[in-house]
Formats: C-alpha cells, structure tokens, sequence
C-alpha cells in the first residue's frame, strides 16, 4: 500500500542560517552580503540592559548600527511595535536586528507587517486593534535578522503573535496573529555565548517548548519526508543535549547539539497551509489563554499525557517517534517508552510535571480551558483518524492534574 506522506509538496524559504559560538561578530558581514546599512536591534529591557549579549551586537554590527529599541515585552502589545516602526523611521532603519526571545522577534515581525502599509502606522495600529486583526499588504517588509537567545523553537517562522492593544491599560484585549512568507527572518544567528547568558531557567522552559515542535512534526497530518529526517534528527540531538542544560558551566559540545537540534526540530514547520505544529501545542494555548503560565511549563506538564492520549486512539507514528528518541521497540510498550522518554527529558530541565504546581491554574478553570484548546487552530493539524472532543480534552487534563 502506497504512504500518502510520500507524495506531498514542500515549499518552504528560510533565511541563511549560522550555528556557531561568536557567530555575531559577523553580523556586519551578513548585513554587508545584503547591501543594509542601518540595523534596529529590537529586544527587551533585560537584555538590552545585559553587556554581555548587547557588547557583542554592538562590535558585530559596528557602525550599521543605527539604534536600539528595548521595549518589547511578553505581551507583545501591538502598540510597542508601533513605536518600534516609528524609532526605526526616526533612526531611518533599513533592517530589524530581534534578539532575545520569542516576544521579541515576534514584536520585531508585526513592525515588518506594520511597514508594508501604505498608511501611517499608528493609524494602521489603532484600526488593527479596534478590528482584532492586522493584515500584511503588498508593501516591502522591513527585513528581519533573528538573534535567539531561547530555545522555544519559534525563529524560523513565517507568523508572529500580536495582541490587539496599545497598551497594558487595555480591558481584556484579543490575542492573534500575523503570517506571511516575507515575514521569515533573511538570516539567523545562533550563538552558544549569547544562550549562556539567559537564566537557566527560562532556558530549560522554553527548551521543553522547542523539543516538542519535533516530537508534533512527526506525527502531525502535515509531516513530509524532509520534515521526518530534520525532526527526527532534531529530537536526537536534543535527547543527547538538554539533559546537561542545567549543568554549570553547560558542556559546550552538548550545548552545539542543543543548538543544531533547535534548528532542526522547527526546519519546515511553518509552512504556508500546512502549518506541523499540533496538539501539544494547542494545549499550551489552552491553558496560556486561561492564565498567565509560561508555555514551557505547561508543555512540560501536558505532552505526555497528551502522547499517551494520542497514542490510544491512533498509531501517532509511534514507531518513528521512538527511533528519534532512542526507545528500544523491541522492549514492552513502545508508546509507553515514547511517553517515557518525554517525561524524562522534562524532568532532566527540572520542570513541573503537575498542573496543580502552576501558579494560576485552578481545578475549575479546566472546563474553560479544556473548550478553548479544542477551539484553538491547531486542531486542525491533527492525526488524521484523531477528532478531539471537550470531553477527551478535559480528561486529559484531569489526568494531569
């Protein structure tokens, strides 16, 4: 019998990538090899108050660095990136320089949305928050370049989280998003020093998140052949890595395997119209909608219990899935060593494995979240055979409580 998975198409453009410690010393060559002379850096407070992550973006960038725009926070107000376009109109900007975490990048793809408007930004803004929804026109997007400092797994992506408000003042804001091919980053920097400087535990947190983008585009409806062998690759790589990644100083091969795993785990995953992220993730949407928990901890609390509710129902490449994580079929369960071999990388980062134990999650919010995670558009990305219910959902989460 012929596996549909073998015929599929696979469009996907991402920026030059560089895998390497003190890869930003180079940031003035990448920004010369595309003809930019004025960068932006975006990021937050915290590290743009942090020498060692600004000093060497400041010496790669050198005299292209036109400013430095440390506003954004995990909100991701679109009224920071408002006054992000309108500091880089000030400081006449020709590239976006995202370093730290998602919500960074993030805020530095919405200004590259925000300038592909014809219109002034604070009047696109302000009508994108009164419509719940901003569009990406024809203009040209300012260009990003992407300098992680985490490790979710969210910088070789075409989308971009928004919430519809200009400020924290705003009554119960929508969240959405942006997407768009021209939305991906045209390079990509990862630098091993630079992820030595983030607190370890927001490292450990938002590896969990990283990790599961793998382990969901294996077994998501979209997976294609190219997307197995990175995926599965990544998730090795990760196996190998993040169990040293609380250790002090961090191992510097391991960390390289973190590193290259990251890239690989999401290589492909943000594809127009076949989008690989799935389950696992519309349950971190679930519950982050619902209260203020970090999506690392969530994750690290609901994927096993998510495999396993998965692999009840359907086969979920069960197979596959333990190949890449070094479970041996040929011992007992093989889905119990795949849930296995989840939980002990979660418990290796020292997260919680309770809902319980997360500040803001209570037992009578579970109906709530249980309704938004089926609703959430992950779904859609599911095993195909697999048709969650609220009331599968609410199990689930019952069973990780």
């Amino acid at each position: 019998m012929t596996d549909d998975r073998q015929r599929f198409s696979f469009a996907y453009r991402p920026g030059d990538i560089t895998c390497r410690p003190g890869c930003v010393t180079d940031l003035d060559a990448t920004m010369a090899r595309h003809d930019w002379d004025r960068a932006l850096v975006v990021c937050g407070q915290t590290v743009g108050s942090t020498p060692a992550v600004m000093d060497p973006i400041r010496d790669g960038l050198g005299d292209r660095l036109a400013g430095v725009f440390a506003e954004t926070t995990p909100e991701k107000y679109l009224g920071t990136a408002i006054e992000g376009v309108e500091r880089a109109r000030d400081v006449d900007a020709d590239v976006l320089v995202a370093v730290g975490g998602g919500s960074s990048l993030d805020v530095a793809k919405v200004m590259a949305t925000l300038t592909t408007h014809d219109a002034d930004p604070r009047a696109v803004g302000e009508r994108a928050v009164a419509d719940a929804s901003l569009s990406v026109e024809a203009g040209d997007p300012l260009p990003v370049v992407a300098v992680p400092t985490t490790l979710a797994g969210a910088d070789l992506s075409t989308v971009a989280g928004v919430t519809f408000a200009l400020g924290p003042d705003a009554d119960r804001p929508a969240s959405g998003g942006v997407g768009d091919e021209r939305l991906m980053p045209r390079a990509l920097c990862y630098d091993a020093d630079l992820f030595r400087t983030t607190p370890t535990n927001v490292l450990t947190a938002s590896a969990m998140n990283g990790f599961d983008k793998g382990v969901e585009a294996l077994y998501t409806r979209n997976s294609t052949p190219v997307t197995d062998g990175t995926a599965a690759r990544g998730l090795r790589l990760l196996r190998s890595g993040l169990p040293t990644l609380r250790d002090d100083p961090m191992d510097a091969d391991r960390l390289d395997d973190v590193l290259a795993g990251i890239v690989c785990v999401q290589y492909g995953v943000s594809t127009p119209g076949a989008y690989k992220l799935s389950i696992i993730h519309a349950f971190g949407h679930g519950l982050s909608r619902t209260a203020d928990v970090h999506q690392g901890a969530v994750h690290g609390v609901v994927a096993p219990h998510v495999l396993r509710y998965l692999f009840e129902n359907v086969d979920g490449r069960r197979d596959l899935l333990a190949e890449a994580l070094g479970v041996d079929a040929s011992e007992g369960d093989v889905a119990e060593g795949v849930v296995a071999a989840v939980a002990e990388v979660r418990d290796a980062l020292g997260l919680p494995d309770r809902l319980r134990t997360l500040d803001g999650v209570t037992r009578t919010d579970l109906d709530d979240i249980a309704a938004r995670t089926v609703e959430d558009s992950l779904m859609a990305t599911v095993p195909t055979d697999l048709d969650p219910t609220v009331e599968d959902v609410r199990g689930v989460l019952d069973a990780a409580w």
